[in-house]
């Protein structure tokens, strides 16, 4: 029986298709869309406005669709004065962050604050363009968004040369890791690892998927530091896990200092 030239091709192409071997996994490939980390930088690229071709007319003191105050602050005297000039909500509200540091402007101290905690009688977020100067010269500029950096910003020193340049997304650093649950329309976080100058550098967060936070930590220098804390779905406390206060402190070892069940009963105390 005779074949044609076509057919035999097709023959030794379907053998060596079928013959080919099946793509070894790469090891530590992730597994899960959920697994598979973006980091800040890559959120804050994708957070350009649409472009849209009719120009319009931008509203002053409107800054990511929010309405702001403009206020200032000084301190000192001559070519040693520091001015901040800064935007700030309208009404003050509740930081609504995981991220370490809050900027806000303090009632009562007439001054911007950055704290760990915020309490809204006291004062009232950062929100817009800020810049620092001493004297005329400019040495920090930015902006904030409810209270947290966002986006570029610069730091020069007092002959106007860039010292540094840093990139944020909500208070997070442009190298720190995200995983959502859902990772396409990335609405609900399931993980914060912050990492600053390639070192794991501020707060940890796990969340579960009901929105609770699993797990809260620090990290200094890439260590854990201080306690380390576990909740369970419902929100009562798990257990605490205490570290090393300083990073570099390697007599210390890490110990389970308390422990709840999901009723809230203490099981263990050390």
């Amino acid at each position: 029986m005779k074949f044609s030239a076509v057919a035999i091709l097709l023959t030794c192409a379907s053998a060596l298709f079928a013959q080919k071997p099946e793509p070894k996994r790469e090891e530590g490939q992730f597994t899960f869309d959920t697994d598979k980390p973006f980091t800040v930088l890559d959120l804050y690229q994708q957070m350009e406005e649409p472009i849209v071709t009719k120009k319009k007319k931008p509203k002053p003191k409107v800054f990511y669709g929010i309405k702001t105050k403009k206020g200032f602050t000084r301190k000192g005297y001559g070519d040693r004065v520091v001015l901040e000039l800064f935007y700030k909500l309208k009404k003050s509200e509740p930081a609504n962050t995981f991220a370490r540091d809050i900027y806000w402007f303090d009632y009562a101290r007439r001054e911007v604050r950055r704290t760990e905690k915020f309490d809204p009688k006291k004062g009232v977020l950062l929100h817009g363009p800020y810049k620092r100067m001493v004297g005329t010269a400019l040495i920090e500029e930015g902006i904030f968004y409810k209270g947290t950096k966002h986006g570029r910003w610069m730091r020069y020193d007092r002959q106007d040369l860039l010292e540094d340049k840093e990139k944020y997304y909500k208070g997070w650093p442009k190298e720190t890791l995200i995983t959502y649950y859902d990772p396409a329309e990335r609405k609900k976080i399931k993980e914060i690892t912050p990492v600053e100058y390639g070192e794991k550098e501020g707060f940890y967060y796990l969340l579960h998927e009901n929105g609770q936070v699993a797990v809260r930590g620090e990290y200094r220098f890439n260590e854990k530091v201080g306690d380390w804390i576990e909740n369970y779905p419902n929100g009562k406390r798990k257990r605490i896990i205490t570290y090393a206060k300083e990073p570099f402190d390697k007599e210390t070892k890490p110990y389970l200092r308390k422990e709840w069940d999901e009723k809230g009963k203490e099981i263990y105390s050390k």
